[in-house]
């Protein structure tokens, strides 16, 4: 039987997973092992925080909208409540997005929900 040399493969993902490791601190980016379980908890918490990041962005679409609807005599959630008595199609992104640049038109939707 022939031989087969295996460093090629391991060499080359240990040189990944440094490469990944760069501009961490300390020995993480330097010995393979620390760096290893930082690469992979960094990857989970990127994971984690992806989905966490949607349910900050619509926190804030809700903040938006609360504050361009107080000085219009409404609060969110009656203007929410009044939007799905009229089955609008529009989300809190879009609606957040039109209160946030153009305020005339956001104040014709609300006028409109009235």
């Amino acid at each position: 039987m022939t031989r087969v040399k295996r460093g090629v493969i391991a060499n080359k993902r240990r040189k990944n997973v440094l490469k990944a490791a760069k501009g961490y601190r300390n020995g993480r980016k330097s010995k393979e092992r620390l760096a290893k379980v930082a690469v992979t908890k960094a990857g989970a918490y990127s994971l984690a925080h992806r989905r966490k990041k949607k349910g900050v962005m619509r926190r804030l679409w809700q903040v938006r909208l609360n504050a361009a609807l107080r000085p219009l005599g409404f609060s969110y959630s009656k203007f929410i409540h009044a939007l799905s008595k009229k089955e609008s199609t529009l989300n809190r992104k879009v609606l957040s997005e039109i209160a946030h640049n153009n305020p005339d038109a956001f104040k014709k939707i609300v006028e409109g929900v009235k």
